[in-house]
């Protein structure tokens, strides 16, 4: 039976690709993303052959049906209507219906949100110049002038991102017959440089034990609880991945589940970097440290209150006391996030988005209005609680370095330095890309 437009509407998604047939060799191949798109199978000369004729809804069921039956008058002829295809795309086939075919057929082996990023992308800064020209008539100097609007907001890293995108579409173009050649190739040499980014300086990664007892020693203040307050305060932004700021502020009314199984930190929009809610899946250790905290504060205004009342400790009170451990110009607050960030790369386990989102480094221009800010929350909860567990195996090291405060320097000779543990996350959570 002849399919309605409903049923191409509400066809449900399954684990494998399938069809639904409208007859006349004309069918919708379901994706397993859900992804709905047009085939029609004929035989031409005893051979077995497949036309596309784009993605459900931008080709509706009527359009598909007319596009077949001009393919079976083409065949009543004696014509390959595959041929006749062929060379009405090399003629009009525009960019942006070449770039959304390419899209379409990678969508399925992608994450579902890089390819939505991709697509986003490719709709706000290359599809406004770009998409209604004929792919055949775009040229190096056209594409150059859409990158260079994207240069013009300071997106320098997108800038590149959208000409590696365009260059690909031109590939795929060039497999199909749409294209010749990409005149996007000899452009990367014409881009904007990217400045020189300069790195907040940090201990390489193996003398984490150092610094970790370095923290637990701290005795750089007089006063015993504004030593503990520091001492707290660096704790937990090296296990949170936190900025100096978002420690700082960090306000009681922001913890939630801090007794039950899944405790976050919901730091606001105006405190972040980004200016959106970023939420902070939190340890066991960083809970501990926190009900440390509640019984000094008695969970009322700031967590790590400054000597002032309602004030919170100054923004100098933490890299100061890196100054007084001994790490002026090698360790910065800062260089946490750094260190941390090195950790989870060369774990090769977590995928470099959960580490990205914990850093809260998502860009604006890949998730804008659609930032979902518990993106990737649960295995970022793991991810963080591991990194906990390292720090504080790391803290037990007491062997492996000295501690250093005002009255001690730590040894610069590496050889006292042994390695701390390793995780085999790949074992415990069987695969590296579980997403949600």
């Amino acid at each position: 039976m002849p399919l309605t437009e409903l049923e191409v509407k509400y066809a449900a998604k399954r684990g494998k690709p399938y069809k639904l047939a409208d007859g006349g060799g004309l069918h919708v191949l379901v994706q397993p993303n859900g992804s709905k798109l047009w085939r029609m199978k004929y035989r031409f000369a005893g051979k077995e052959k497949l036309l596309s004729f784009g993605k459900y809804p931008d080709v509706s069921l009527v359009a598909a049906r007319a596009r077949r039956n001009e393919a079976r008058e083409l065949l009543a002829q004696g014509q390959d209507p595959g041929v006749q295809h062929a060379a009405e795309r090399q003629h009009s086939v525009t960019f942006e219906m070449m770039a959304r075919e390419w899209h379409s057929r990678r969508e399925e082996s992608l994450d579902p949100a890089h390819a939505r990023r991709l697509l986003s992308r490719l709709e706000r800064d290359a599809f406004p110049a770009l998409g209604a020209t004929p792919i055949r008539e775009l040229t190096a100097p056209v594409i150059l002038q859409a990158i260079r609007t994207v240069e013009t907001r300071g997106a320098l890293d997108v800038s590149r991102r959208v000409l590696q995108s365009i260059g690909q579409v031109f590939r795929y173009a060039i497999a199909e017959g749409a294209a010749e050649h990409d005149p996007s190739a000899h452009l990367t040499g014409a881009l904007k440089p990217r400045p020189k980014v300069k790195h907040m300086a940090r201990l390489p990664l193996q003398r984490l034990p150092e610094l970790v007892q370095a923290i637990h020693a701290y005795d750089g203040e007089e006063d015993p609880r504004r030593r503990e307050i520091t001492r707290e305060a660096l704790l937990f932004t090296l296990l949170t991945w936190g900025r100096t700021r978002e420690t700082r502020l960090a306000a009681w009314h922001e913890f939630e589940d801090l007794d039950g199984k899944n405790p976050l930190w919901r730091i606001p929009g105006e405190r972040m970097k980004k200016k959106r809610e970023h939420l902070v899946p939190l340890s066991q250790q960083v809970v501990e440290l926190l009900r440390r905290r509640l019984r000094s504060t008695n969970g009322e205004g700031l967590v790590f209150p400054g000597t002032k009342i309602g004030k919170p400790i100054s923004q100098n009170t933490m890299i100061y006391a890196c100054y007084r451990m001994g790490y002026r110009g090698r360790q910065t607050v800062h260089g946490f996030r750094g260190m941390a960030s090195t950790w989870g790369n060369e774990q090769e386990v977590y995928s470099s988005d959960w580490i990205e989102m914990a850093l809260a480094h998502a860009d604006d221009n890949d998730i804008r209005g659609a930032y979902n800010s518990a993106l990737y929350l649960t295995p970022r909860r793991r991810m963080l609680q591991d990194w906990a567990d390292v720090v504080t195996s790391a803290s037990r090291q007491v062997n492996a370095v000295t501690p250093m405060c005002p009255q001690s320097k730590i040894a610069a000779d590496r050889s006292n330095v042994i390695s701390f543990p390793t995780l085999n996350s790949a074992e415990r959570y069987g695969v590296i890309n579980d997403q949600l």
